[in-house]
């Protein structure tokens, strides 16, 4: 087959590194725009931090007539001025705390344990989550053990010393399931009131039942009142499903939340800024500006070869700073055009938060109204915050989809969903509603909806179905 030339003339669509790096920009939340920059700042040796032009400014000279004209409360006594342009607001801990390897091993130190039995305990400590349970079958740990520390240790062994540990604090670390851990707590305590042998009965012969909330069933089998049976159930909700979670590393406290965008309402008013205080200003510093300018005037022969290659790789760092600076400001613009439409969409929600006045709103509504593509308006509502009056609202919670009522009204799903949640709140706990129930109730009151989607909505309000709501 013979070789040939030809030209052909294509069109394709493909992203510049401008728009990709827009797009980049755009997904990320305020959180993360801050490091985004100050590592763009790193990268780049012609940006820099902009600080405010009084700080380059001369100190202003005062005449002392001037001075006396003042008011005679020095300013410093009338507000506070000790803060710095970079202070943040920072979650501080008071204390470390430690974890509950670290609580077990501390105790495991008081307990008469050779120096073999010592090494196999603290590995068995090391195997256990966070939240207190061991959930490794004692057949690998053994074989981790022989692996790893070079010991022989038969199963029975390590039941021994995982009952040692198990009798540590907090009661009921070490279990291997639930219903272990329960027993281990309950068993901690003197069972000297009849409810506590009931629930240890329940605990230790009719578990499966007992979380299938099979009462009545389990009533008749263990022969008790229905007034026993609740007072045994209440013995078990007092314990501890999850004994390690005192000591999670996660229990410090939740992270803070930085809102893009601040919201107030006053006087019939809405205020809607872009919260750009922990976001750096960049500038191009001036230096290397004046290393372009002094080399404008300069000839390609009159300069060396170091000079041209310097002043390429300035102008490369230049182009990429203006590029940058110019995607955060195309972020900006993006952002807060992408807010303002949802605000002029959502006006009644906003002004006290009453999510019975979201109206049904999808991605492509805000796409047609702003000009921009439901890719783009997806990216600003994934991660950002709103920062209104009644709290922080998540931009992706307030698109919802349209429900038709009877009369062809459209309603948002979540009018629904609230509805769904006083009916469940209002119901019969000893009949709790099923979802072919809570559907017929819906339906009579003018929403078409079916059992399905009263599933799905149920299942989305984490509401588990009418058996596991049943009580006593």
């Amino acid at each position: 087959m013979a070789l040939s030339q030809r030209q052909q003339l294509l069109q394709q669509q493909k992203l510049s590194p401008q728009q990709i790096q827009m797009i980049k920009l755009l997904e990320l939340p305020a959180t993360l725009l801050e490091q985004r920059i100050k590592q763009e700042i790193e990268q780049n040796i012609v940006l820099e931090e902009a600080h405010s032009e009084n700080e380059d400014e001369e100190p202003k000279q005062i005449s002392m007539d001037e001075y006396l004209q003042q008011d005679d409360t020095p300013a410093y006594k009338t507000r506070l001025n000790h803060y710095s342009k970079d202070d943040r607001p920072r979650n501080f801990q008071i204390s470390g705390g430690r974890s509950l390897q670290e609580h077990l091993m501390q105790q495991l130190g008081f307990r008469t344990l050779n120096d073999t039995e010592r090494k196999v305990a603290e590995f068995i400590i090391g195997s256990i989550d966070n939240d207190g349970y061991l959930r490794r079958d004692l057949q690998s740990v053994s074989d981790d053990i022989a692996f790893t520390l070079g010991i022989e240790v038969e199963v029975d062994e390590l039941e021994r010393l995982l009952s040692i540990i198990q009798h540590l604090e907090p009661t009921g670390v070490g279990a291997r399931d639930l219903r272990e851990s329960l027993l281990l707590q309950l068993n901690s305590q003197n069972l000297d009131t009849e409810a506590k042998r009931l629930a240890n009965k329940i605990l230790a012969d009719h578990f499966d039942e007992f979380v299938k909330k099979h009462y009545e069933r389990m009533i008749a089998r263990l022969g008790v009142s229905e007034e026993q049976f609740r007072s045994a159930v209440q013995e078990i909700q007092h314990l501890s499903p999850k004994p390690g979670n005192l000591f999670s590393e996660d229990s410090d406290g939740a992270p803070y939340i930085i809102p893009d965008f601040i919201l107030e309402y006053h006087d019939g008013r809405f205020d809607l800024q872009l919260n750009s205080y922990n976001i750096p200003e960049l500038k191009i510093n001036r230096h290397y500006m004046d290393v372009i300018r002094q080399t404008h005037g300069k000839s390609d022969e009159r300069m060396s070869e170091q000079e041209k290659e310097a002043v390429q790789f300035v102008k490369s760092k230049i182009d990429a700073a203006k590029w940058f600076m110019s995607a955060i400001k195309q972020r900006h613009d993006t952002l807060m055009r992408t807010m303002q439409t949802i605000l002029d969409y959502q006006q009644e929600y906003f002004k006290d938060g009453d999510r019975s006045r979201l109206r049904p709103m999808i991605l492509k509504d805000i796409a047609d109204r702003t000009g921009l593509d439901v890719s783009t308006i997806s990216r600003v509502a994934n991660s950002k915050y709103v920062q209104t009056s009644f709290g922080i609202i998540l931009l992706k919670s307030l698109f919802s989809e349209a429900m038709q009522t009877v009369n062809g009204d459209e309603v948002s799903s979540y009018e629904i969903k609230n509805l769904l949640e006083q009916c469940i709140a209002e119901e019969d706990k000893r009949h709790p509603l099923t979802d072919e129930q809570l559907m017929n109730i819906l339906n009579d009151r003018g929403y078409c909806i079916a059992r399905r989607t009263v599933a799905k909505y149920r299942e989305m309000l984490s509401i588990p179905v009418a058996r596991l709501r049943k009580e006593i």
